[in-house]
């Protein structure tokens, strides 16, 4: 296996890692575009041994990574479409620019959208150069 002394290389690597998919996950990628961190979908890709699915995809996955940028529509929507296929107990991550970065959006919009689809925000961390990673768990229901 080759290795690479690129520090980003490393930062991609380890971003994909805390995201905490496994070898044979199958992860479903909404909002891909032109400006998507290759980097770290390649490390998913990697890690999980599977070819990132798309929006489209039908069948149960377990885990799901959504490019969100503002101004680009509903996220509740959005986050309402990616729990259709969703394993129970998938993780759902929203990848969004950093602060500073065009497209950024507030920790509090991610937590209000979440909220109204039945989610809610946990961490929050840089997963690559022009991204951080927001992670949404569903709420317990009680017995």
């Amino acid at each position: 296996m080759a290795t690479s002394t690129d520090p980003r290389d490393a930062e991609r690597t380890q971003g994909a890692e805390k995201l905490g998919f496994e070898p044979g996950h199958v992860i479903q990628e909404f909002g891909f575009d032109d400006d998507v961190d290759y980097d770290l979908r390649t490390a998913i890709e990697d890690l999980t041994g599977t070819e990132l699915v798309d929006e489209d995809f039908d069948d149960v996955t377990d885990g799901v990574i959504v490019w969100f940028r503002d101004g680009e529509g509903d996220l509740t929507d959005t986050l309402v479409d990616v729990q259709t296929v969703l394993d129970e107990g998938g993780p759902i991550w929203v990848l969004t620019p950093k602060p500073g970065r065009e497209g950024h959006v507030g920790h509090n919009d991610i937590q209000e959208a979440s909220t109204t689809a039945g989610l809610h925000a946990t961490s929050t961390f840089p997963v690559a150069p022009d991204w951080s990673a927001t992670k949404l768990g569903t709420r317990g229901r009680g017995k």
